[in-house]
């Protein structure tokens, strides 16, 4: 029977809590389905990951996709455990706190943080890659240093002043831009007379070697998923909002990576050069089946789908470090809200400056946008890695503590984690090439000086954990009481 005189002093942190933080209750269900999917961004996949994807799987590449899929469903469902009975901003390294304590919790977030850069340099990357491919139909040059700053100008404006607006924007940018793409391939499948492409389920050519690998693509297209946990304490009905657009950001973006590869596998058939050497497939595509009035269009959306990438990851981490900002492991100028905005003004900034600075110093060092893109979207992976192994461990830990935990939470967890192996070995082995296979060492330099320095917070503040557990246990309540 729980303590009401505790229970009464709980509901008044959390009011008194609730004054000057994020805007509650600002977000609905399709705001936090459009950030998932921005920052999934499906139409990144179908104009660059796509040609990388069938060079490793060939015809089959459509099931490395499906496959992808459903091995992130598992990590989803662990996810949503946590996800259906609290939240809090920068959910996912509560989530892990809750689980398996605020050290491992951390490491978590920090991992995340990383990843959330990444993914918002390649948006950079992107941006300046089809904006410029767009003023050169023009005849109009203009520097990509240029490009890279707008489009991160233009990102930290929106994350800066409004949230909604922000993922209005975002399911506009990339609804627009996907309806593109389905539309090319609906006009494709209409000129092959919809007649299906047996060479795709040819189980003779099965490149069973390269599966693996192309299941390992796949993953690091859908990675992304789990971002809508990060916007809780601005969320309508977070305990329901959040679980559907999690599961739904997953399904709907994987369903489209398997139907416009097939359908772009089908189209290329043939062509001259393969699609694996394509680096512009969609516009490829465009002119085979004779829409060539499509490619200024479609480059436009794939624009503006990397515009809403970077925006994206820009929100979800900026969250997240705010919420790690309250709890002592960054400067307490992160942990602020926007007196008027209501954002986490200070803490999107950061992600701002981080995002647009690594490509400029990649442009002025000399490397092409599309390397630049390659490196940092690989360098992102190994981020998501670590919180998709932690949050699937502290899923039946959680539960535990709780005494919900049934033998089909575990069942869940050991499945996940075997699948989770997948990826996880397939971003090093087998060995890649230079420079990409430094970068490993690299994100473990990262992750060692994140450790260290969590735990130096730990030693320098022990007082410090009990408050943090104290401020975990109100963003639980919040939604108890409200």
């Amino acid at each position: 029977m729980p303590n009401p005189k505790r229970f009464a002093n709980v509901k008044q942190k959390v009011l008194v809590m609730s004054q000057g933080t994020l805007r509650h209750n600002c977000l609905g269900f399709t705001e936090l389905l459009a950030q998932g999917i921005a920052l999934i961004s499906p139409t990144m996949t179908a104009a660059l990951i796509i040609p990388v994807m069938y060079g490793n799987t060939g015809d089959w590449s459509w099931l490395s996709y499906a496959l992808g899929t459903v091995m992130l469903l598992f990590v989803a469902l662990n996810l949503n455990q946590f996800a259906r009975r609290s939240t809090s901003a920068g959910s996912m390294y509560a989530y892990i706190c809750r689980g398996l304590g605020f050290t491992v919790g951390a490491i978590g977030g920090w991992s995340l943080i990383w990843a959330y850069l990444g993914i918002s340099m390649a948006g950079v990357a992107g941006f300046s890659i089809f904006a410029e491919k767009l003023f050169e139909m023009a005849g109009i040059h203009v520097p990509l240093l240029a490009l890279a700053a707008a489009c991160v100008l233009m990102a930290w404006f929106c994350a800066w002043k409004d949230v909604k607006v922000s993922a209005v924007l975002m399911l506009a940018l990339e609804g627009i831009s996907m309806t593109l793409i389905l539309l090319l391939c609906v006009i494709s499948l209409f000129q092959h007379n919809f007649a299906i492409d047996h060479a795709q389920f040819d189980t003779a050519n099965l490149p069973l070697s390269g599966l693996g690998l192309g299941v390992v693509v796949a993953i690091f297209s859908l990675v992304g998923f789990e971002c809508a946990t990060a916007f809780g304490d601005e969320a309508r009905d977070p305990l329901r909002t959040i679980p559907r657009a999690v599961i739904l950001s997953l399904l709907i973006s994987g369903a489209f990576f398997v139907f416009v590869t097939y359908v772009m596998v089908q189209a290329t058939h043939g062509a001259k050069p393969p699609l694996d050497q394509m680096d512009a497939p969609l516009n490829a595509m465009a002119a085979m089946v004779h829409v060539p009035l499509l490619q200024i269009p479609l480059s436009l959306g794939a624009m503006v789908s990397f515009f809403a990438l970077c925006l994206s990851c820009i929100n979800a981490g900026g969250r997240l470090i705010f919420a790690m900002g309250r709890h002592g492991l960054f400067h307490p100028a992160t942990a602020g809200a926007h007196d008027v905005n209501a954002t986490p003004h200070v803490a999107v900034s950061v992600m701002g400056v981080i995002a647009f600075v690594v490509p400029a110093l990649g442009l002025l060092w000399g490397l092409a946008p599309l390397d630049i893109f390659s490196y940092v979207g690989t360098f992102a992976a190994f981020g998501f890695l670590v919180p998709y192994i932690l949050i699937t461990v502290a899923a039946p830990a959680y539960l535990a503590k709780r005494s919900q935990r049934r033998p089909l939470d575990v069942v869940i967890c050991v499945a996940s984690l075997a699948l989770l192996v997948i990826p996880t070995v397939g971003s090093v082995y087998p060995v890649p090439a230079a420079p990409v296979v430094y970068f490993p060492y690299v994100f473990l330099v990262y992750l060692v000086a994140g450790i260290t320095w969590i735990l130096s917070v730990r030693r320098r503040k022990p007082e410090a954990l009990v408050e943090i557990q104290q401020d975990l246990d109100l963003a639980h309540a919040r939604h108890q009481v409200a």
